[in-house]
């Protein structure tokens, strides 16, 4: 069995999307980050940090642990052989545009959605620094995706792990018709039957997770 815990964000999204992806039995535990309950001791017992998400695959018989979106991703796929290729020319590029996605369009799209939407003083110079930032980021993968159906050679983690910051980011900050090809990846990615069951159970968990409050 496989524990996850998790929220409703972007980064939380990326390893029920790659759960799912997989086929993989799971059990699914909302960490509600809007209470601090990432920063209680049975949550930082999982990952030290108190950021979602938070595996646990117990699936060998020991508990596993794993945190960090893109460790998560990793892990899952080495274990399933399955989304990472093996041979290393296309291993290393699809570690390259999944960490392009770890260090670049979250840290970025994050820090502009915080400094426009919950910093209690406006800074206009935080929210155009980064603003501009996640639009150039966006721009790098709509240039990488006008020649190809996915990020690097066939659909890997890489796409899975991009998919929902790069979607928060077209939402935000793209102008109308902004990034065709992005958008084009990001309908593609988000019809496969996999990415529609993950966001459906992790809104469906969080409804039920109001109607107990």
């Amino acid at each position: 069995m496989i524990d996850l815990y998790t929220w409703t964000t972007p980064n939380g999204e990326k390893p029920v999307l790659m759960l799912e992806e997989l086929g993989l039995d799971y059990a699914l535990h909302l960490v509600d980050i809007s209470t601090g309950a990432q920063k209680k001791p049975d949550f930082l017992a999982l990952n030290p940090n108190g950021r979602i998400p938070a595996l646990v695959d117990r699936r060998s018989g020991a508990d596993l642990r794993v945190f960090e979106s893109g460790a998560i991703l990793v892990h899952l796929a080495e274990q399933s052989g399955r989304f990472l290729p093996t041979a290393p020319a296309e291993r290393a590029e699809t570690f390259a545009w999944t960490f392009f996605q770890v260090g670049g369009t979250g840290p970025m799209i994050g820090q502009y959605h915080h400094f426009a939407t919950y910093a209690k003083e406006t800074i206009p110079y935080a929210i155009e620094r980064y603003a501009a930032e996640g639009r150039r980021l966006l721009g790098v993968l709509d240039g990488r995706l006008s020649t190809r159906d996915h990020l690097a050679g066939a659909y890997s983690i890489a796409d899975i792990i991009n998919y929902s910051w790069a979607k928060a980011g077209v939402d935000e900050l793209a102008e109308e018709g902004q990034f065709p090809a992005l958008r084009a990846w990001l309908e593609r990615v988000g019809s496969r039957p996999a990415i529609v069951a993950g966001l459906s159970k992790l809104s469906a968990a969080k409804a039920a997770l109001s109607d107990k409050a």
